[in-house]
């Protein structure tokens, strides 16, 4: 299937063929056609499946077909992370390019000045982050009584982040007749009754299940001790072929640590967290992207909206404490058919995390044993073991004898970037 078979219209194909897409993923394949018949739709699919377009796309072909010299916000998309709204107001500039759609971001952490400057110029598409959203409303500069289009985008980070209260406060604000979008990576009952509460007669789009991993996602662990990890990750990086890295931690704090640590040992590092600075985040996203930065560290709200194409690694200096995490995160690298490599740290105190991850994702992860600082607990944790109670406080596990091989390939990490790439050398589909 191509895009030309969405009965889209011409200004957005070429818009299309410009940025050299031409095949939809999945996601965009079933959400488009149901869009522009007017339904409402609950998207579960994670980052990278190319969710972002698949409401962008829609959302410009129909703002286009009913444009009106009337003035007034005719959709709105809220998102949870200033680096997600950015990343959508790129899309929604880049489809709609050929378009007379008039869109602006808004998010806090920045002067609101220029944000409402563009309000009063008039705009028709509103990508919002909730706290902003509700300030402008209250000082009088946004009014959502015209809108036809709602999207609620990641609400599963939503509730993670403590602004469902925020969108219960905003939802009454918008007109009873609209047409609703709802996406998120995973479905808890929180947030299906909030599903609930939004969206008409739905349907139901489902795309790679959150305990599935990309296929082209090699995932190896390798056991330290907590002590030893930020040794491992310099081991690593000055011995391997690994070029640019995404590394997650769990705290914004830590993150600060193991960028500084980094740059101690001359490998350019920055990290990018919540207490970061607007124009802080962007630069180091930017410094990455261009590849001036190796090493970019930060947390998984951090992340969110994180975009970076033939990202070859994502290193797990911290497992998380909910496996969903572990697959949001690896998922920032072997995105749109590419090759990519996911490591994980794993120290005594996170075994429990690790089996709770290989029970998701049904498959145990190969442990490295050929480097310098494996862990006194560096026996596998087990799918047999984790379908058995967690352990606190364990120290089982044997130290490997001499000579012992890790389960895969020796040199794992190595020689990844020279197959980043796609064989057939097309880009990407456009990817959320």
């Amino acid at each position: 299937m191509t895009f030309n078979n969405l009965q889209l219209i011409e200004p957005i194909l070429r818009a299309l063929q410009a940025e050299g897409y031409t095949n939809p993923t999945p996601i965009q394949a079933q959400a488009i056609p149901y869009v522009l018949q007017g339904q409402d739709l609950l998207g579960c699919a994670q980052t990278g499946t190319g969710k972002t377009a698949a409401f962008t796309i829609p959302i410009l072909q129909l703002l286009q077909g009913r444009k009106s010299p009337a003035s007034g916000i005719k959709a709105l998309i809220l998102t949870p992370t200033r680096e997600l709204a950015i990343q959508i107001g790129e899309s929604f500039q880049a489809y709609g390019k050929y378009t007379n759609i008039r869109h602006t971001v808004i998010f806090g952490g920045v002067s609101q000045h220029p944000q409402t400057d563009a309000l009063r110029r008039g705009i028709d598409v509103l990508i919002a982050t909730p706290g902003r959203l509700l300030d402008l409303m209250g000082q009088g500069f946004i009014n959502l009584k015209k809108v036809e289009f709602f999207v609620l985008d990641e609400a599963d980070r939503m509730l993670d982040m403590g602004f469902i209260h925020d969108i219960k406060k905003i939802i009454p604000q918008l007109p009873q007749q609209r047409q609703s979008l709802f996406f998120s990576a995973t479905m808890p009952a929180e947030i299906q009754k909030l599903a609930d509460t939004i969206l008409k007669n739905p349907v139901k789009v489902e795309v790679t299940p959150v305990s599935s991993t990309a296929e082209k996602v090699e995932q190896a662990v390798f056991m330290v001790e907590k002590s030893d990890k930020r040794h491992l990750l310099r081991h690593l990086l000055v011995t391997s072929d690994i070029g640019r890295v995404l590394v997650f931690t769990r705290t914004k704090h830590g993150a600060d640590r193991v960028a500084k640590d980094l740059n101690r040992a001359e490998i350019q590092a920055e990290a990018i967290h919540g207490n970061k600075s607007q124009n802080a985040r962007q630069r180091a996203l930017s410094n990455f992207k261009a590849g001036t930065t190796r090493v970019l560290v930060a947390t998984d709200i951090a992340a969110r909206g994180i975009d970076v194409e033939e990202l070859s690694h994502v290193i797990n200096f911290e497992l998380p404490n909910e496996p969903e995490t572990y697959v949001h995160r690896i998922g920032r690298t072997g995105r749109a058919g590419n090759v990519g490599t996911a490591l994980s740290f794993c120290d005594l105190d996170e075994r429990p995390y690790l089996r709770d991850i290989q029970k998701l994702i049904r498959k145990e992860l190969a442990v490295h044993t050929d480097h310098p600082y494996v862990s006194t607990a560096a026996a596998p944790v087990t799918l047999a073991a984790a379908a058995k109670p967690a352990q606190a406080n364990s120290n089982t596990g044997n130290k490997p004898q001499n000579g012992q091989r890790s389960k895969s390939r020796s040199g794992f990490w190595r020689n990844k970037n020279s197959n980043s790439r796609k064989g057939t050398g097309q880009k990407p589909n456009p990817a959320s």
